[in-house]
């Protein structure tokens, strides 16, 4: 059977999308999406064998030209503001129509797949995209049916994808040519104007983090995951530069997943996807050498430097710092079969305190893990941004606010009563500084945060006596098993007692001043949880 024909005995374009006319190429594999790829001109095959392509203008989201449709369903839960702005539901019919038409007559590149590991919670997906590396993205990141779910495949949510489509934005009421619309109402993703890949994979994780909460009970959550050998799962939030993909990478321990999962009533982790999205800027295969031997064939490199001979050159920020390469997670060797974990023991809340104030292991009541969730805490060190000089503290509510339609008060309780239910003990990791900021401090020693990781795993440290952190709050141990005992007290590894205390009282301020926007939504649990300084 042709791809055509294959194509037209599954669905129809034209009713179901309202594209006519187009040449649509549908579940074709990741080889031969790879080869028109290059026979188009639009990528390259380096030494590997991945695939590396250009995504364009953009090399990253564009947080300020994303949307979501107002109606009767948004318009009561959604938290709008800055991170959810309101698209009118006339003008979101009119710019859909407009792009179908545009794509009408088009070679199009056509795939189902789904999202949610647990069977319990799939929601399937059907993609059209305008280029062929887009439907290869999807291949990866996405989880793939089998031949026998691809017969009478029912799409719950579509994604209509035009990189090469430009709204005009006083007509169609966008900021921007470039635009990444949800309308729940529709069930639609309608991306144009960017060829940012991951504008489709957290297009969907968005609507999951709408979805999951208000109908299914479940709680989205932007970590990774693992799982022990005695079934034991561990949830890592963190966001980016904290050591997340790296300390969920454990080699004693199978992976479920590194970026999006939910959390279900019955107390299982599943991953959202299929396959993994991870930064490359000066990767090398000691520092990362899963992610380093994931990209071969069936990978995708994004904006990455090459030389003359196909090789990569991974310290090449030329075309940005977030080179990115997305391949299946079956590139992974130690990784869980269903990508679904039971009896979560464990969540460790990542951070790299740039201004050595925060403890390098503490263990969080309730309360305060519900207010370190909502605050969503790492600072950026210098050189990071553009005008940046020293340390910077830089808080994304839920540790992924851009994705993040609800309020982020309604993820945390149900955070704190998740954690209650399971008998879950919550941590915070400092993987920064210690013995001073940034500039005169040094760096946590990894092997000090996997040790302390380590043995939280192992219910070492729920027998070992603990200290409370004088201005945070925070239940630090005062042994750990292959850990100097002076560093688990951050205050005793500055030389001066008094600029610490100065420094520490400087963060907490940043924490109040911070929450102040969430104050009335949060309850006193929540609020006994913020640092005690006045």
């Amino acid at each position: 059977m042709d791809l055509k024909s294959k194509l037209t005995k599954t669905f129809s374009l034209e009713k179901e999308f309202g594209i006519k006319n187009a040449v649509a190429h549908y579940q074709l594999s990741p080889e031969e999406l790879h080869k028109i790829t290059v026979e188009k001109g639009q990528g390259v095959e380096v030494d590997s064998g991945a695939l590396a392509i250009n995504t364009g203008k953009f090399t990253g989201r564009a947080p300020n030209d994303r949307f979501i449709v107002k109606d009767e369903i948004t318009a009561e839960d959604v938290w709008w503001g800055k991170v959810n702005m309101p698209f009118d539901s006339d003008k979101f019919d009119a710019l859909y129509n407009k792009v179908v038409n545009y794509l009408s007559g088009k070679e199009l590149y056509v795939r189902d797949a789904y999202v949610c590991a647990d069977q319990n919670y799939r929601t399937n997906i059907r993609v059209v995209n305008e280029y062929p590396w887009s439907n290869l993205f999807c291949y990866n990141m996405f989880l793939r049916p089998n031949e026998a779910e691809l017969e009478n495949f029912t799409a719950d949510w579509k994604i209509v994808n035009a990189p090469d489509f430009q709204a005009v934005p006083e007509v169609d009421g966008t900021r921007s040519k470039n635009f990444a619309i949800l309308n729940f109402k529709r069930k639609i993703a309608l991306i144009g104007g960017t060829g940012y890949t991951g504008e489709m994979k957290k297009g969907i994780f968005s609507a999951l983090n709408f979805i999951l909460p208000t109908q299914k009970n479940t709680l989205p959550m932007h970590c990774s995951a693992n799982v022990g050998e005695e079934g034991d799962t561990a949830i890592f939030f963190g966001l980016s530069g904290t050591g997340k993909t790296t300390l969920s990478a454990d080699p004693s321990r199978k992976l479920i997943g590194d970026d999006e999962h939910g959390w279900t009533k019955e107390n299982t982790v599943f991953n959202f996807e299929g396959g993994c999205y991870a930064k490359v800027i000066d990767l090398t295969e000691e520092s990362e050498p899963d992610i380093f031997r994931a990209i071969k064939k069936g990978a995708i490199l994004e904006n990455v430097g090459i030389d003359e001979n196909a090789k990569v050159d991974f310290e090449d920020d030329s075309i940005t710092q977030n080179t990115r390469v997305s391949y299946p997670i079956e590139h992974i060797d130690n990784v869980q079969p269903d990508l679904v974990g039971e009896n979560p023991k464990n969540i460790f809340f990542l951070t790299a305190d740039a201004f050595g104030v925060l403890p390098p292991i503490s263990k969080l009541t309730p309360g305060q893990a519900a207010y370190h969730f909502i605050s969503g805490y790492t600072a950026k060190v210098a050189g990071t941004e553009a005008g940046i000089n020293e340390p910077v503290p830089s808080f994304s509510a839920c540790f992924g606010a851009p994705f993040m339609p609800l309020h982020p008060t309604r993820y945390a309780e149900m955070l704190s009563d998740k954690m209650r239910e399971a008998g879950v003990n919550v941590w915070l990791i400092n993987t920064g500084w210690t013995g001073g900021p940034y500039g005169t401090g040094n760096r946590m020693k990894l092997k000090y945060t996997r040790a302390m990781i380590a043995e939280a795993l192992q219910g070492n440290l729920s027998t070992v006596e603990f200290e409370e952190h004088e201005i945070f709050g925070l239940h630090m141990p005062k042994t750990c098993p292959n850990v100097p005992a002076d560093v688990l007290n951050p205050r005793n590894t500055w030389k001066d007692k008094d600029a610490y205390d100065a420094k520490a009282k400087q963060l907490a301020k940043s924490f109040k001043d911070n929450f102040e926007k969430f104050e009335e939504y949060a309850n006193p649990e929540i609020m006994a949880g913020a640092p005690k300084f006045e």
